[in-house]
């Protein structure tokens, strides 16, 4: 790497002065949302809402410093993109405090939670959800492939999927989904593909990992129960084959789990 001229440097950090202000001033207003809930617990779940809102904007200013470094030291910023990816696990904390983190359940089981946040209309959520997602996809590309946090960041995927499925009021969502006529129809459709899809591809990465990385047994229950969670939505939405393929390939993945463990494999 060529060596930083103090011109460069210089330029650098009178660039990114402007956005450190604005992170400082971001992470005052979270200090005084989380002051004002330990003193009113009314409204703590849309108060969690705007700070997952305020930490993934914080997360993209993270990552704007490390594209400036990038274009005018030619050096990408580890410190900047470790913030970056440690105020993106606060969003995810924030919305599982409201909808919980439990990945395969019956819908009823979470309802009462996702009720706190009733007045929040589908599409805002689902935009919440959409960002979220794409502020994860910035920071895994701009760590790069070889990347010290690969494996890591199927943890943060994963609980990333788990919260944009909690989010969603199903019950309502299994009406909209088969009513054309509904005011919420092309959202829901729109986001339960998108679930379908996340929790395929976590309960992939959750089993890549078990493979390639960890061996470790709660790997592969996650993966598992990726899978359950995918199979539970398919059979809501009447997706009766896909449901069944789902459920095959649970049982072989439960059964080479069992198996890698009788033989010293797993852990």
């Amino acid at each position: 790497m060529a060596k930083i001229s103090a011109e460069n440097r210089e330029l650098f950090n009178a660039k990114i002065e402007p956005y450190k202000e604005q992170i400082k001033l971001s992470l005052d207003k979270e200090k005084n949302i989380l002051n004002l809930i330990s003193k009113d617990n009314t409204g703590v779940a849309y108060k969690k809402l705007l700070l997952a809102e305020d930490m993934i904007f914080i997360a993209t200013i993270w990552m704007t410093i490390n594209n400036l470094s990038v274009e005018l030291l030619d050096t990408k910023n580890n410190d900047a993109l470790n913030d970056a990816r440690k105020t993106l696990y606060k969003a995810v904390i924030y919305l599982e405090d409201v909808v919980s983190n439990i990945i395969d359940c019956q819908y009823s089981e979470i309802e009462d939670k996702v009720e706190t946040i009733s007045n929040v209309p589908l599409e805002k959520r689902f935009y919440l959800v959409k960002k979220l997602g794409l502020a994860i996809r910035l920071l895994i590309d701009a760590f790069g492939e070889n990347t010290k946090w690969k494996w890591s960041f199927v943890e943060l995927q994963g609980r990333f999927t788990t919260v944009a499925k909690n989010m969603i009021d199903m019950k309502q969502a299994c009406k909209d989904y088969f009513d054309p006529r509904s005011s919420d129809y092309d959202n829901t459709v729109f986001y339960i593909r998108l679930i379908l899809k996340l929790l395929d591809q976590s309960a992939t990465q959750y089993r890549d990992r078990y493979e390639l990385s960890t061996h470790r047994l709660d790997d592969m229950r996650a993966a598992i129960n990726y899978l359950l969670a995918l199979r539970r939505l398919q059979l809501l939405i009447n997706l009766k084959d896909e449901a069944e393929d789902v459920k095959k390939k649970a049982i072989v993945w439960k059964e080479k789990m069992e198996a890698d463990h009788k033989r010293g494999i797993a852990s």
